[in-house]
């Protein structure tokens, strides 16, 4: 409702009263009707604009709230989301080592030093997710393998070798499936490549492979070296770190090495066991 003072006091401690007594304008005798209509626009346009203004403010409120509840519904769903795709990926890891006992906790332990360089890097969190996921799947390709010829005590033949060589293409066949929001597979099949051209399976030059998948190529080397292999004992994690050092730049990624030797230098990173009677695992060939 507008409410009109018509007054013959013209002080403005009267105009004040009157608008903090709710007066939407006031005017002073003797007065013009033209003066009358003026006030009388000017205060129902001023009226107009507060409600609009109101109603843009109560609206732009409504929105904000249900943004809010939107973006947390969303994050709740993303975290879902996040959860069963790593219980997914635990479950088809977990089938590859019930197949080969020996490669028992090696993709987790991989997993744990490629999450944690990743981290040390400053990598996003989303890709050190991808680097996650795909170091618990990285051998999954090795479930095309026979068991024998991965748990050979003796050498392999050339032969053999060729079939062990396989398995980041038969991993990437696999995952390829899986819509994940990360190159998954394009990081287990990269894992093997190396800098100089001489991994597999595609003989990939230095920055032609993925950043992730030098991540993990640096971590499976260095568990695996540390780990037995049914064919030899452990060698230890400082003759891992000797022969990274050693072949930085020419096959491992000079900077992933340099962040991987800091991790058990200053910040004595150790692979954690699930349980002590685990078996030390076997990597890749």
């Amino acid at each position: 409702m507008m409410v009109l003072l018509v007054t013959a006091y013209a002080s403005m401690e009267t105009a004040v009263q009157a608008l903090n007594e709710g007066a939407s304008a006031y005017i002073t005798k003797p007065f013009k009707v033209d003066s009358i209509l003026t006030t009388v626009r000017d205060a129902l346009e001023k009226q107009r604009l507060v409600m609009e203004n109101k109603r843009l403010y109560e609206t732009a409120q409504r929105e904000l709230a249900e943004r809010k509840r939107a973006e947390e519904e969303s994050k709740r769903y993303s975290e879902k989301l996040q959860e069963l795709i790593e219980n997914i990926t635990k479950a088809i890891a977990l089938t590859t080592e019930m197949r080969d006992p020996y490669t028992s906790g090696h993709q987790r332990r991989v997993t744990q030093l490629a999450y944690a360089i990743g981290k040390k890097m400053g990598l996003s969190k989303k890709v050190i997710a991808g680097i996650r996921v795909a170091g618990s799947l990285h051998d999954i390709g090795k479930m095309y393998i026979p068991g024998e010829i991965l748990t050979k005590p003796g050498k392999l033949t050339e032969i053999e070798f060729d079939m062990i060589r396989t398995h980041p293409e038969a991993g990437y066949s696999i995952v390829k499936m899986i819509e994940f929001p990360w190159p998954v597979a394009q990081i287990v099949l990269q894992h093997h490549e190396r800098m100089d051209g001489s991994g597999y399976p595609a003989g990939l030059f230095a920055k032609d492979i993925l950043l992730e998948a030098r991540i993990l190529g640096v971590a499976d080397v260095v568990e695996a070296m540390a780990s037995h292999r049914p064919y030899r004992p452990a060698l230890g994690i400082d003759k891992a770190l000797a022969e990274i050092s050693q072949k930085r730049g020419s096959l491992y990624d000079p900077e992933v090495v340099d962040v991987c030797l800091k991790l058990f230098a200053e910040k004595k990173f150790k692979f954690q066991q699930d349980d002590s009677r685990e078996r030390q695992a076997i990597s890749s060939r």
